[in-house]
């Protein structure tokens, strides 16, 4: 049975090594992407802040993915950003990223954002899809500043 948590300090080097895993596997520019994000390798202290939360999938004790939700970098106070969202194969088609956006989305309603912003690359067409039915919506340039200029595929939701 899969279980969605908040991450905890233990979880740091599991899940980035899932993260790293999943970069590699789809084939991400080392650099421009989450590859190269120093916080991948202590996530619990990244996202252990006010209006951040960082979510991971478990089960047996073994981390399988995870996803969270911040402040989006030097943009407006009510723009957040859904962030590495990334699963190991073995669990995708399984609705759990559908549940973890509901479970993200929810964070950013209690911590009144109003607007959440997604990054991604143009290859990742199950992920858009997801977003898409989420309701997300594709806008023509990227906002805030998350490093990722590789990333060119860019998503707003204006939250309810």
């Amino acid at each position: 049975m899969f279980t969605i948590r908040q991450i905890c300090k233990k979880d740091n080097l599991s899940l980035s090594e899932v993260i790293r895993k999943v970069l590699i596997e789809i084939g991400v520019p080392k650099r421009g992407t989450a590859f190269s994000d120093l916080e991948v390798d202590f996530m619990f202290e990244a996202y252990n802040k006010k209006r951040s939360i960082y979510y991971v999938v478990e089960n047996d004790g073994k981390i399988y993915g995870g996803a969270g939700i911040s402040h989006l970098n030097e943009a407006d106070y009510n723009i957040c950003e859904l962030q590495k969202m990334y699963f190991l194969p073995s669990i995708r088609g399984k609705g759990l990223g559908n549940q973890m956006i509901e479970k993200c989305l929810d964070f950013a309603l209690d911590n009144k954002f109003k607007y959440c912003y997604i990054e991604t690359l143009p290859y990742m067409k199950a992920a858009q899809k997801l977003y898409l039915k989420k309701g997300f919506s594709y806008i023509e340039g990227p906002i805030g500043n998350t490093g990722h200029t590789s990333c060119n595929v860019w998503l707003l939701k204006k939250l309810k």
